[in-house]
C-alpha cells in the first residue's frame, strides 16, 4: 500500500535528500514532487492532484491558499517545523483540513545555537576571525566578559528554552531566571527562578527568546521594554522574528541601550532566509540597517539545521502524512500531539 502523494514546497536539496532517505528507512512509499517556490496564492495550483502538501516556516498558508487546497480535495497540510503561525488555522478548521507539525526536533540544536550566538557576540568571534585572516593579531576591540555569574533571562521555557536555561545554569554557572505562564518543576529544581517579565527586563544582562509567536507575544521586545533593560544588554532570538519590533531594536542599538543582538530570525525574513542573495542585495532598508552594526550577528534561520534535526523532521513529517493517508490520523511524537488544534486568539505565552 502506498502512503499517498505529497507536494513539498520551499524545497532545498537537503530536504529532498532527507525525505527520500526517511521514506526508505521507514519503508514508506510516497510519490513526492519537490517544488522550490514558496506555497502561496500564486503557486498553490502546483498542489493540484496531490493528497497532501508539505510546507515550511515561510510558506504563506493563508485563507485563500487553504480554500484552494480544499477545492483540489487536499485535506492535509504537514509542516516540517514546530511553528504554525503562518497557517490560517480558523480557515483550516472551517474546511476540515488537518494541519500536522513536528512539535520537537532536536531542541538541543536550537538551544546550542542560542548559546553559540551569545559566545560569538561576547568574545567577538567574527571580528577576531576577520582580523587574524588578515594578519592582525591585536587584541584591541576584542574585550569580552565572563559568563559565570551573569544574569540570563529566558522568555519561554518549553523544550528549547528549558534546555538553553540548563546549559547556561549548569554549564556556565549563570544566574538564570525565567518567564513563562507555565512553570517547569524541572527548571525550578535546578535553582532557576521564575520572575515577572518586568523584573526580567530590568535585571538581566542577557535575554534569550524562546516563546512562540502569538498575539500575546508579538513585539514583546519593543521600545517600552527596551527602555527598562540594563544598558548594554544582550538580546538573543532563535524563535520567531515577530517577537521583536525591529525598529525599536535598531534604536536601542544606536543609543547603546542594547549592547549586542544575536538573531537567527527576522520578522520579514520570507524573501531572504534560505536564499542566496549575495549578488542581488537586500532591498529591505530596516533589515539592511540592522546588519550594519558590528555588535549584531544575523544567521540564516539555521539554529535547527543539524543532521539529527533533519532526520527527526523528515521521519515525523512522513509518519504524519502516512497516518492520515491510512485513516488513522497523524500519530503522536512520543508524548507530544502532532496535530495542530485551533486555539483561542488570546492564547498565552
Amino acid at each position: 500500500m502506498t502512503s499517498g502523494s505529497m507536494a513539498v514546497f520551499s524545497c532545498k536539496p537537503y530536504d529532498k535528500e532527507f525525505f527520500e532517505k526517511a521514506a526508505a528507512d521507514l519503508d514508506l512509499k510516497f510519490r513526492f514532487e519537490f517544488f522550490e517556490p514558496l506555497l502561496e496564492k500564486s503557486t498553490v495550483r502546483l498542489a493540484e492532484g496531490f493528497d497532501a502538501v508539505c510546507v515550511f516556516v515561510n510558506d504563506k498558508v493563508d485563507a485563500d491558499v487553504i480554500s484552494a487546497l480544499s477545492s483540489y480535495g487536499i485535506k492535509l497540510i504537514v509542516l516540517r517545523c514546530a511553528g504554525f503561525n503562518n497557517v490560517d488555522m480558523e480557515k483550516a478548521a472551517e474546511l476540515g483540513v488537518t494541519v500536522a507539525r513536528v512539535p520537537a526536533y532536536s531542541p538541543h540544536a536550537v538551544a546550542e545555537h542560542a548559546v553559540a550566538l551569545m559566545l560569538s557576540l561576547n568574545r567577538r568571534i567574527p571580528q577576531a576571525w576577520a582580523k587574524t585572516r588578515n594578519g592582525n593579531f591585536s587584541l584591541v576591540g576584542q574585550l569580552g566578559f565572563d559568563m559565570v555569574g551573569k544574569r540570563v533571562g529566558i522568555i519561554g521555557t518549553g523544550l528549547i528554552g528549558g534546555i538553553t536555561a540548563e546549559i547556561l545554569k549548569k554549564g556556565f554557572r549563570c544566574d538564570v531566571v525565567a518567564f513563562d505562564v507555565q512553570r517547569s518543576a524541572q527548571l525550578e529544581g535546578c535553582g532557576i527562578s521564575y520572575v515577572s517579565l518586568d523584573e526580567l527586563f530590568r535585571t538581566c544582562d542577557i535575554l534569550s527568546l524562546h516563546a512562540p509567536l502569538l498575539p500575546s507575544t508579538q513585539h514583546i521586545i519593543n521600545a517600552e521594554s527596551i527602555a527598562k533593560m540594563k544598558p548594554g544588554v544582550m538580546i538573543i532570538n532563535t524563535s520567531r522574528g515577530g517577537l521583536i519590533h525591529t525598529q525599536s531594536l535598531i534604536d536601542g542599538l544606536k543609543n547603546k541601550q542594547i549592547g549586542y543582538a544575536g538573531l537567527d530570525v527576522y520578522c520579514k525574513e520570507g524573501p531572504y532566509m534560505f536564499e542566496d542573495l549575495s549578488h542581488a542585495g537586500i532591498d529591505d532598508d530596516v533589515f539592511a540597517r540592522l546588519m550594519t552594526f558590528p555588535n549584531v550577528i544575523v544567521t540564516a534561520h539555521q539554529a535547527f539545521f543539524t543532521m539529527e534535526a533533519l532526520t527527526v523532521i523528515s521521519q515525523t513529517t512522513l509518519r504524519n502524512a502516512d497516518g492520515a493517508h491510512r485513516g488513522l490520523g497523524p500519530p503522536r511524537q512520543g508524548e507530544l500531539d502532532t496535530v495542530v488544534r485551533l486555539v483561542p486568539t488570546a492564547s498565552k505565552l
